[in-house]
């Protein structure tokens, strides 16, 4: 695995650099579709957006086997353009209004370039006392490109519904740390891609299908759809996890960035979408068996307040076994999500170990 660290870290810095919101996933599809050709003799893209690599099994009776992470991020759409040239959104996904005045945001023109703008704060100097601890409703910003007349924002193609994201970044701190846009879930994304490279020489014994799916971030469609497709015999998220290793969050659970790749025990959403995810108990005493056996750094997560794809796949057809595994990030769905890819590398190497110990006769049974 010589060097695996150093791939972690150019992929994420190529793929967080890349605009993709949800439903506008095209530039992250095309990417992850090229990724996947040097190791995989199939690949897809689907109606829905989602990128499909099926890896043959060596044992045509074992498990077929889903393992998936999401292509797209949050972000906003243009909602109205006034007559000044200044420029109304709409969220789109769960965004933190505190971060957003003052943050620069890139457009996706309808012909074809890219727009810089900012979103507007209220001048200090004008912002009167009982203002300045009140956090401004999304609805009140907008975004100020610099043109002076709608004619003039639409002469650069941008028209309502054009998708607005965070000017994307990415930054290497200190150690093996990173700090970037949308690593939430390019991270995920990685990992797809080296575990593409890995099997693609080690074939496993269970037809193994590496899925880069769309509209995570707008309540969970694309999973599903790539899910009815493929039928899977069990399926793995991979997906962030809140660390709580900072002062705000200290209270909250252990997870930590370093720690380690994460094993999903509980999720729940517990607002407007309610869903969650609890474990397949077949696949959580896989990879808590295989963790132990291959002595990898493996973290538990129960979490209130979020939630993954598998929530929903889980619920495909006559019902998949699913689980949750992940990796810690810091200031999830800000512009500066931070991540430590020793993380990643933990979460490749779990991943390599569980999926070479799936074959026939693996037993999905609730009841040992």
């Amino acid at each position: 695995m010589t060097g695996i660290k150093e791939d972690f870290f150019a992929l994420l810095k190529d793929m967080t650099l890349i605009p993709a919101l949800s439903g506008y996933e095209e530039p992250m599809a095309r990417y992850l579709k090229d990724a996947f050709a040097p190791s995989v003799r199939e690949v897809s893209i689907d109606t829905a957006g989602n990128v499909i690599a099926r890896i043959p099994g060596s044992d045509a009776a074992a498990p077929r086997l889903m393992v998936f992470a999401h292509m797209d991020q949050l972000g906003f759409v243009v909602r109205r353009i006034l007559e000044g040239g200044l420029i109304q959104i709409e969220r789109l996904g769960g965004i933190p209004e505190k971060v957003l005045p003052g943050l620069r945001v890139l457009i996706q023109g309808e012909k074809g370039q890219a727009v810089s703008g900012v979103i507007g704060a209220k001048s200090h100097h004008a912002t009167k006392a009982e203002e300045k601890y009140i956090v401004t409703p999304y609805t009140e910003l907008y975004v100020d490109i610099g043109a002076s007349s709608k004619n003039a924002v639409q002469k650069l193609g941008i028209e309502v519904g054009c998708p607005v994201v965070y000017q994307p970044g990415f930054e290497k701190l200190q150690g093996d740390r990173v700090c970037a846009t949308s690593v939430d879930d390019r991270g995920g994304c990685a990992v797809l891609i080296k575990l593409a490279e890995y099997f693609a020489e080690h074939p496993p014994k269970s037809t193994l299908y590496l899925v880069g799916t769309v509209q995570e971030e707008f309540n969970l469609r694309g999973a599903m759809v790539a899910a009815s497709r493929i039928k899977p015999d069990a399926a793995i998220a991979l997906d962030i996890v809140i660390s709580c290793d900072t002062p705000e969050l200290k209270e909250r659970s252990d997870l930590c960035l370093g720690g380690g790749a994460v094993l999903g025990m509980y999720s729940f959403h517990g607002r407007g979408t309610l869903n969650g995810t609890i474990p397949h108990p077949a696949l959580v005493r896989l990879f808590r068996e295989v963790a132990r056996k291959q002595a990898i750094p493996l973290q538990r997560s129960a979490n209130l307040g979020s939630l993954t794809d598998s929530s929903y796949v889980q619920l495909v057809d006559s019902g998949i076994p699913c689980i949750d595994l992940g990796f810690p990030a810091r200031y999830t769905h800000t512009p500066v999500e931070v991540c430590d890819v020793n993380d990643l590398v933990s979460l490749y190497k779990l991943l390599v170990a569980g999926l070479g110990e799936v074959g026939t006769g693996f037993d999905f049974s609730r009841v040992v």
